[in-house]
């Protein structure tokens, strides 16, 4: 079972689109991304969101290259400051499922299931990028991240 961990990609700022939908670079920017994880052969099973529509464009953009079997699912509990404790306890560990989220709720995320700690940063998410956790007799750990920018202040 693998965890693919996406924080959405750019979005617009408030002043231009109330909604913040994906901006032109953050469309291109997780289309590029899901081109590189289609090229590997990523397994998903399912791509699940959150109820903000800048999640659910890059699901949608993830789900045409990745084409998983159960499709894409809005999901609640994954908002900026929602409870990665009370998300944690939902995770199926049989299936390849990919989840697309916000800052801090993420990197808490990756906190909680690697170090026992949302509070310790393990890992800097960029917008489209992917951190894929794995899980072990030992437990939790990051098996590999695809980022969007590299060597680049971001």
């Amino acid at each position: 079972m693998a965890l693919y961990l996406i924080q959405h990609g750019k979005s617009r700022s408030k002043a231009e689109d109330s909604k913040q939908r994906l901006s032109d670079l953050g469309r291109a920017d997780t289309r590029r991304i899901a081109q590189v994880a289609e090229g590997y052969r990523v397994p998903v099973s399912i791509i699940r969101h959150s109820r903000k529509e800048r999640a659910f464009e890059t699901a949608r953009i993830f789900a045409q290259f990745l084409t998983p079997e159960r499709g894409i699912e809005e999901i609640d509990g994954i908002d900026p400051m929602d409870d990665v404790e009370t998300f944690a306890i939902t995770l199926d560990t049989k299936e390849n499922s990919m989840v697309v989220g916000h800052l801090p709720f993420m990197e808490r995320l990756v906190g909680y299931l690697v170090a026992g700690n949302p509070e310790k940063r393990i890992f800097k998410f960029q917008n489209s990028g992917i951190v894929c956790l794995d899980k072990d007799e030992n437990g939790w750990f990051i098996s590999w991240t695809l980022m969007p920018n590299i060597g680049k202040d971001i």
